[in-house]
């Protein structure tokens, strides 16, 4: 289940949630009971690998215009 993060207004708290992605959008309340809150939009990091990639090797033809033969 993902989790949101969320910012009350009222006390400054940061607090987190736990919720279906069709809840995503649905209110929330602070630990503390606070109504104002916000969703914060989190940066999330996916996949990668730990040795950083090799740049194409030029003249590949990786299908940009130049590549895909558009450039008349």
């Amino acid at each position: 289940m993902p989790r949101y993060e969320y910012r009350c207004r009222t006390c400054g708290d940061t607090f987190e949630l736990s919720r279906p992605m069709a809840e995503s959008s649905a209110p929330a309340s602070c630990p503390v009971g606070h109504d104002d809150t916000v969703k914060l939009l989190s940066a999330v990091a996916v996949g990668g690998s730990a040795t950083p990639s090799r740049a194409p090797a030029a003249g590949g033809g990786g299908g940009g215009c130049c590549g895909g033969g558009c450039c008349g």
